[in-house]
């Protein structure tokens, strides 16, 4: 075999690669004397069918097998004798010429073709014992379980009637019936019955339940509203339509009594099992903020600490998917980029940095997690579908099958977790602090643009 590299710039490479006619004969018999056993021919005892003739019968698949092979095995001595480690996959081009094609696949010919790649750098880990994190840390007060509690009475507040003649009013319940048009016409989805609307609780599309205020029960309105250009269906984003509404019952909000009553409505054996129920859904509130606070600032420091060349095509291939995600979001909103304060241009340039970002520190957790051995066990990832499948009820089979029968879906639940398991070795190393916020102070907006 006989190797030129014939383009080295940056990280993109190509090679010329030449193997002997007699070295892919040779190889190729080898395969005609191992195939010697295993076929059977009319007219041939077991075994004894000649190699000549197997030639004449197989030869021209044979040969394309061995040059396959023999391809893939000259590729991976090259890559392997000069360190390489592929960005993506070795782009072959090989002879096209009918006249050429033929003469090498009836071995009259040496084999001549040439490999592109573009290699992964090599990357050189930071010490993370030189690492300062904070972690921002918020502690649950009382006050904060007396206020979630309260939200909680509050979505589980008793109704009742009101008097005849009452008219709805602003936080009343009423239940209505109706039918939706377009144009004079009813569209899918657009009729209800029996249907409970708590006005000012923003349930329905804007404009809806304020034209419910002053409505009578037995009273029938037509109302009218606009779907948001952002509405689920397509068909109906942004279309003006008419409701024509019947109010059936009218009902005003009563108190709710936080005591170990209302405790045992909601299936807990007291007030005091309830506090402690929403002080541990507070707990691993704030946790999970404070999770992905640490995370982002340590991501931050590894974004500063690497500064390399990524290669160009995985930078392209997740700024596409990131810039396709975002202009479909657009037209589904009916948004500009002006809408935004900038320019498409502008957008572009900015997305791109991201995606620079994001290929460089997903090169980098890869390598930490090569180098300390990390890895995400079957277990684990069973244990994540298990999880996706307990959020959706009803859907448990639908879910797991799904997992079970698409690799990319499970490689997608993978990713998350290794990620995570490489961010805790290096928390591990690195010297984290603690600091008291407060809530608001943790759950304030960051700037997004560093976002990975």
């Amino acid at each position: 075999m006989q190797v030129t590299e014939t383009l080295a710039e940056g990280l993109k490479h190509e090679f010329k690669v030449s193997v002997s006619a007699s070295d892919l004969d040779a190889k190729a018999d080898a395969k005609l004397v191992d195939l010697k056993d295993k076929v059977r021919l009319n007219g041939f005892r077991p075994g004894k069918v000649p190699v000549a003739h197997l030639k004449k019968v197989y030869g021209r698949s044979v040969m394309a097998e061995t040059i396959d092979q023999t391809i893939r095995d000259s590729n991976t001595q090259i890559f392997t004798e000069r360190g390489f480690r592929l960005a993506t996959e070795p782009k072959i081009t090989m002879p096209t010429e009918t006249k050429e094609v033929e003469e090498l696949l009836a071995g009259k010919t040496d084999l001549t073709y040439t490999v592109a790649i573009e290699v992964v750098p090599t990357i050189q880990l930071a010490d993370f014992k030189t690492f300062s994190v904070e972690k921002p840390v918020v502690e649950v007060t009382d006050a904060e379980v007396d206020e979630a509690i309260k939200r909680i009475a509050d979505q589980n507040r008793p109704y009742a009637a009101k008097a005849d003649g009452a008219k709805a009013e602003n936080g009343d319940r009423v239940t209505i019936n109706f039918k939706g048009s377009i144009n004079g016409e009813l569209f899918d989805g657009g009729t209800g019955e029996g249907i409970p609307v708590v006005i000012g609780a923003g349930q329905f599309i804007p404009g809806f339940e304020e034209q419910l205020v002053g409505i009578g029960a037995g009273e029938t309105r037509t109302l009218k509203v606009s779907f948001p250009k952002n509405y689920a269906s397509e068909k109906l984003a942004g279309q003006p339509a008419e409701f024509e509404t019947t109010a059936t019952l009218i009902e005003a909000p009563g108190e709710t009594k936080i005591d170990d009553e209302f405790a045992k409505t909601l299936g807990l054996e007291s007030l005091d099992k309830l506090k402690e129920a929403a002080r541990e859904r507070l707990v691993a509130e704030f946790a999970g903020a404070t999770r992905q606070r640490v995370k982002r600032a340590l991501l931050d420091r590894l974004d500063d600490s690497h500064k390399f060349e990524a290669p160009p095509s995985l930078i392209e291939e997740e700024f596409n998917l990131m810039w396709n995600s975002i202009k479909a979001e657009m037209e589904s909103s009916g948004k500009t980029f002006a809408d935004e304060d900038t320019t498409e241009d502008a957008a572009k340039e900015e997305y791109k940095k991201i995606a620079d970002r994001r290929v460089r520190l997903g090169l980098v957790l890869s390598e930490i997690g090569e180098k300390n051995k990390i890895t995400v066990t079957d277990d684990e990832v069973g244990r994540a579908v298990i999880e996706r499948a307990r959020s959706m009820p009803g859907r448990e089979k639908e879910v797991w099958d799904y997992y079970r029968n698409n690799a990319n879906a499970l490689a997608q639940l993978r990713a998350p977790i290794y990620e995570d398991k490489v961010v805790d070795f290096i928390l591990e190393l690195a010297n984290v602090t603690e600091k008291k916020v407060s809530r608001e102070d943790l759950f304030k907006d960051e700037d997004e643009k560093s976002a990975a």
